[in-house]
């Protein structure tokens, strides 16, 4: 027998009231090991997860984790964080931005190891939210947390989370919707729920509509967090809210547990950025083993057997599930709570999947194919990468040559009324469909039928139907006038890149105040499944132009003035094959994955006009508009 295989059957302990420093009581769950339907008669190690979602969520938490482990020789506890599920603290859920994370971690690590059937060791998994308790409870350093997983979890609400390069992040305005329909303060209200659904339903008529006004969305029969909302939407600058350290555990990573961790993520989930930075800092801070996983997955798509995320199949070594995640966290849990010598400590510290490599064909599900690999680093980011300055000319170009013209430069329009839609993403802004005739939402979960606004993770950038802000003719976005595309000569060979993108623009507004998108993208020659090629998304950002120089205090634009704009884009891993091309795609919105910036310099979230704004990029020997591609040549040649 593996000791991957499942030994024990399980009991079940519901509903048990752990008391926290405060005096309110968190709901947990509690799994044992069983013999015969009587528990393991021995203290054990413990598997806790802490969730906003709902303790008794199955394909989040009672499959993967509670079955998964308890089954295996331990003992799991599931939590409903406070003011969620059946924990008290009515009122005081404010999203991830719970200033009580900290210490109900603690309270609860400590409560556990002081039970009769723990042995003192506790171990924390769980994904996205599931992964933030865990980093913030890791800066209280409980005496009895011994190991963690996190999974696609950010540090930093400011700059993954909610107001990425000063936008906000809409699929956070989703969310709330998410968190909202079953608070406990309405749980038994049907007709404050119904709001919550029909709202959630209707999340793109809500869009069009904006500026959101307080008091005016659906969420305010959630008052806390319709207050959420708000702070998200007009809090650009970054301040004593966003510096709290249930917002930001990044200034205090000093402070996190010297203990084995595990950071994994995906290159197209939005916290891709966040999971490779903890790494890093972990790796650099903590005597103790540190890991990094990043596979080609989107948010959540490490639990799924899909080979795909968004169009984009990645092959089969892109697969994991349920028992490929269960048994890579079982060795981890199992080297460190058990003491089981199973080398966990010897791997390589660094694991990515280099996505690319395939004939870009379309496949029998209908996917490019675009393949892909598991590779094992010794550190992160790789220092073997070059980083090579790339940079836009006024034809279209994209190339290592810097400009030699004294005045080149070129000028798009960006009307707040025609924004740029949002094809895909590395974020899902969740709708709820209709629901079919017969369902109960008050009965059944409604969370079965949430479907994404955009394609979630890779997709060929030309606008269909079914995406919400695009309209016929459904054309390429290459082709649309607000958006400047520079791109290379077809690759002579295989060129791998790995890392983080930077952009540099030199820049000049008729307005006050704009935004710049930056897109990178895989660019596939036309085949026979694609007669047009393919335009594959790799990693997009923003920036807000009054956020130029910092996001402390807001700097408006003079119009006419040149200003360089700089930002990051998230990492990635992509091997673009000899023939394709590396484009960038600059333009002044990208929505709905972000807010559309009205051009007119009005307080944030509060305009009560748009106008058009002429955004002009230079290329030029004083002013070089570039990006810095972290690139790795390949030994592959055309040749082969």
């Amino acid at each position: 027998m593996s000791l991957c295989d499942p030994t024990y059957s399980i009991s079940l302990q519901q509903d048990v009231m752990i008391p926290m420093r405060d005096g309110v009581l968190l709901a947990s769950d509690i799994y044992f090991p069983s013999i015969n339907g009587r528990r393991i008669d021995e203290p054990l190690p413990c598997i806790l997860g802490r969730t906003s979602y709902g303790k008794t969520f199955k394909s989040l938490w009672v499959d993967p984790v509670a079955n998964y482990f308890t089954s295996r020789g331990y003992v799991v506890v599931v939590q409903d964080l406070r003011g969620r599920g059946e924990s008290e603290g009515v009122g005081e859920y404010f999203h991830t931005a719970n200033p009580h994370e900290g210490e109900d971690g603690y309270d609860t690590i400590e409560w556990i190891a002081s039970q009769s059937w723990s042995n003192g060791r506790v171990g924390m998994t769980g994904s996205s939210h599931g992964g933030i308790v865990q980093t913030v409870a890791s800066l209280t350093k409980p005496p009895h947390l011994k190991a963690i997983w996190v999974d696609v979890a950010r540090t930093n609400i400011f700059a993954h989370e909610a107001r990425e390069g000063g936008c906000m992040s809409l699929w956070m305005f989703a969310a709330l919707f998410l968190h909202a329909h079953d608070v406990p303060e309405i749980r038994d209200k049907v007709d404050l729920r119904k709001i919550i659904l029909d709202g959630w339903q209707n999340l793109g008529e809500q869009l069009q509509a904006m500026p959101f006004e307080p008091g005016k969305t659906p969420l305010k029969v959630v008052p806390n967090l319709e207050e959420t909302l708000f702070n998200y939407y007009y809090r650009g600058e970054y301040d004593k809210f966003w510096d709290m350290e249930a917002c930001n555990q990044e200034p205090h990573f000093d402070k996190a547990a010297d203990i084995p961790g595990v950071f994994s993520g995906g290159w197209y989930d939005p916290f891709a950025v966040a999971i490779t930075n903890q790494y890093h800092a972990m790796s650099i801070k903590n005597t103790t083993p540190q890991r990094l996983d990043m596979g080609p997955w989107n948010h959540g798509g490490r639990r799924s057997v899909d080979t795909y995320a968004g169009d984009v199949d990645f092959g089969p070594e892109a697969a994991f599930g349920t028992e490929g995640y269960g048994s890579q966290r079982l060795r981890w849990f199992d080297r460190w709570l058990k003491d089981i010598p199973n080398g966990a400590e010897n791997d390589p510290p660094v694991r990515i999947f280099v996505m690319g490599g395939g004939d870009g064909e379309k496949n029998k599900n209908g996917k490019l194919n675009h393949g892909g690999k598991w590779r094992d680093e010794h550190e992160w980011p790789l220092s073997r990468t070059k980083h090579v300055n790339y940079y836009l000319h006024k034809d279209g170009s994209l190339s290592t040559d810097a400009p030699c013209s004294d005045s080149d430069s070129t000028t798009y329009t960006h009307d707040p009324e025609n924004p740029v839609p949002t094809i895909s993403a590395t974020s899902a802004l969740l709708e709820l469909s209709q629901f079919p005739t017969g369902f109960d939402p008050f009965q059944e979960d409604p969370r079965e039928y949430m479907q994404s606004m955009f394609i979630h993770g890779g997709a060929h950038q030309k606008e269909v139907p079914e995406v919400f802000g695009t309209s016929e003719p459904y054309g390429l976005l290459y082709d649309r006038a607000d958006i400047l595309s520079f791109q290379t000569n077809p690759l002579p060979y295989d060129v791998e890149m790995t890392g983080e993108v930077e952009v540099a623009l030199w820049v000049t507004s008729t307005a006050v105040d704009t935004d710049f998108t930056v897109k990178i993208l895989d660019i596939y020659p036309p085949n026979t499944s694609y007669p047009e090629g393919y335009h594959l998304n790799l990693a997009d950002s923003v920036r807000r132009a009054r956020y130029r120089n910092g996001f402390l205090k807001p700097e408006m634009m003079t119009p006419g003035e040149i200003c360089e704009i700089r930002f990051e884009l998230p990492p990635v891993s992509n091997l673009f094959k000899a023939g394709h091309c590396i484009r960038i795609d600059i333009a002044s919105s990208n929505f709905p994955r972000f807010d559309v910036n009205p051009n007119t310099g009005e307080k944030m979230g509060r305009h009560k006009n748009t106008i058009k704004a002429n955004n002009t990029i230079y290329f030029c020997r004083q002013y070089p508009s570039l990006v810095v591609l972290p690139l790795i040549r390949t030994e592959v040649s055309t040749k082969n």
